[in-house]
């Protein structure tokens, strides 16, 4: 009794078997497996911290803000009280060399307010070395 292997596999055949027999490296693979599952730590879920001890530093005051306001006729308010404009640089001057920390000046002009008194706030601010300087208001030129 004979048996045929495969597809003209007879006993005067001489053709040669081209297939891989994939059992061997599946048996190898699963033992692989198992190994690495074995070897495998435990995972915990804790993890465990040595963390500093002491006092943390306090939090960062906030800025002194200076608000700078310029309105269409030309009138400059600080802080929302009127200061005529050949005060706006002894008043920065002041403000600048009495904080330890230099204030934040926020320049807010209306939108219809002249460009002489703007560059003129801007300029006294220069002059006395503000480096903290934003202009505020940008929303009301958006058209």
């Amino acid at each position: 009794m004979a048996m045929s292997i495969g597809p003209g596999a007879g006993p005067g055949s001489t053709e040669v078997m081209s297939e891989i027999n994939t059992t061997p490296l599946i048996d190898v693979m699963l033992v692989l497996l198992i190994m690495l599952i074995i070897t495998i730590p435990v995972q915990l879920h804790a993890v465990n911290l040595n963390l500093p001890q002491g006092t943390p530093p306090p939090p960062p005051k906030p800025p002194e803000v200076v608000r700078i306001d310029v309105d269409a006729a030309g009138r400059i308010t600080w802080n929302g009280e009127p200061l005529p404009a050949d005060q706006v640089e002894p008043r920065l001057k002041a403000q600048v060399a009495e904080l330890p920390e230099q204030p934040e000046v926020h320049l807010h002009p209306d939108k219809r307010a002249g460009y002489d008194t703007v560059a003129a706030v801007l300029a006294a601010a220069q002059r006395v070395g503000v480096t903290r300087l934003g202009v505020t208001g940008h929303e009301q030129f958006i058209d």
